[in-house]
């Protein structure tokens, strides 16, 4: 009789909770009106201190520059951000967060608490903690980064 694989196990299971929750954060953010790739790039701009680049969103979210093209255009034509000159060289075009978007960025963190809270519901305080605890641990070990 073979032992089981648990840490097969272990890797099924955290992929099927992390479907689980980017499904549950889809069910929020569709009365939002943006797709999961959009609020994140949201997210990422808001993180900046001045508008990034778009380079600086590419690297920082590790696509490709036309991905961000991409999702820079929809999110443009939302009113969401904006493209800027960059003051110091004029060849450089910087995202900016619009009012509109810093509205939606309030919404998107109501829609992930939301979601996070439903896939977290059967925990008690004290689980949350362990789990917390265990992940941070996990990010923090050796390993590719994620």
């Amino acid at each position: 009789m073979t032992a089981p694989d648990t840490s097969g196990q272990l890797a099924e299971q955290l992929l099927r909770l992390t479907r689980r929750l980017h499904r549950a954060q889809k069910h929020y953010l569709d009365p939002v009106g943006i797709t999961p790739a959009q609020s994140r790039l949201l997210r990422t701009v808001a993180h900046y201190d001045h508008p990034p680049r778009m380079a600086d969103l590419a690297q920082r979210l590790e696509v490709v520059p036309r991905a961000v093209t991409t999702l820079v255009d929809a999110l443009e034509a939302g009113g969401s951000v904006c493209r800027v000159p960059d003051p110091s060289n004029r060849r450089v075009i910087r995202i900016e967060l619009t009012d509109e978007g810093r509205r939606i960025l309030r919404k998107l963190r109501e829609a992930r608490r939301a979601a996070v809270e439903d896939v977290l519901a059967p925990l008690s305080a004290e689980q949350r903690e362990q789990l917390g605890s265990l992940l941070d641990e996990l990010m923090a070990g050796p390993g590719p980064a994620c």
